[in-house]
């Protein structure tokens, strides 16, 4: 069951009115947003507030970013990003409409826009509240996201405009039809696990080979920035691939194998399934 969190009639630090943004959630991705917004200009630390039910967790906000309020229980604003477990998205989204927030920004995965303004809607007076449902990934935490949004019956185009401003803070993002968002959490919003896996496979298979352990990790480390950067230049995967594999080369004899065991295969199942479980969340 969605555990809701509290309101209280805070107001903003340095004036009578309600805060700009609320950020309910102040785990990894909350504070990538956070970080992402202050560090660009787009928000002053008085516009901002933080909601963390974890006592320590608070602290911890409270010291990295000086004169954000972090609170735990959440005060009057015009607008919120609901960056919770899906469980609680719905309950969260609806705390926020009850504080006054006419748009909403959810980060949750699988939740739907749907059941987060049925949420709202319980709770709204018939206050339009915009609702925009998005998909970040955690290259967020280092300012490189990739993000994909998709607005609710209510969001109209400077809401969407409002949800990209946000989430452009830590990387880009794109505007997607909702039924297509299972689809990007899949690929791109699990996708840092799958490569951080062929990261891990790679290093121990090269310490099966003989390399030494911190060789291995630093080199394929640098072998992932790297090949990024040179696909963030030159744009075709399938290009890229070919001038590296050499007939009769090395790099041809691992390809070989990897096609032997179905690689491309396993990736599409992974993301079929993970897909699955993004419909069902929601």
């Amino acid at each position: 069951m969605a555990r809701p969190v509290g309101n209280v009639p805070a107001m903003n630090s340095t004036s009578s009115e309600p805060f700009d943004l609320v950020l309910i959630g102040g785990g990894n991705m909350g504070e990538a947003l956070l970080g992402g917004l202050l560090g660009g200009g787009a928000h002053h630390a008085d516009d901002v507030a933080v909601v963390e039910i974890d006592p320590g967790r608070r602290t911890t906000l409270s010291a990295a970013y000086p004169g954000v309020t972090v609170l735990e229980q959440c005060p009057p604003c015009r607008a919120a990003v609901v960056a919770v477990k899906p469980l609680d998205a719905g309950a969260a989204a609806a705390t926020a409409a009850t504080a006054g927030a006419t748009r909403v920004l959810s980060i949750a995965a699988g939740v739907t826009t749907t059941a987060l303004e049925s949420a709202i809607g319980e709770v709204g007076g018939g206050v339009r509240v915009a609702v925009v449902r998005a998909m970040p990934n955690t290259p967020a935490l280092v300012g490189s996201g990739a993000s994909a949004i998709s607005g609710g019956r209510a969001a109209e185009a400077d809401d969407l405009a409002w949800a990209a401003s946000i989430l452009g803070a830590v990387g880009i993002v794109e505007e997607l039809p909702e039924p297509h968002l299972d689809a990007f959490t899949a690929t791109v919003g699990s996708g840092p696990a799958y490569v951080f896996l062929v990261a891990e496979a790679l290093i121990e298979a090269a310490v099966a080979e003989g390399l030494d352990p911190e060789v291995a990790s630093r080199s394929v480390v640098q072998l992932l920035v790297g090949s990024s950067a040179l696909l963030a230049a030159e744009g075709d995967p399938s290009e890229l691939r070919r001038k590296v594999t050499s007939p009769g080369g090395t790099t041809e004899a691992g390809l070989g194998e990897l096609d032997r065991a179905n690689l491309r295969a396993s990736f599409a199942t992974a993301v079929r399934a993970a897909a699955q479980r993004s419909r069902e969340l929601g």
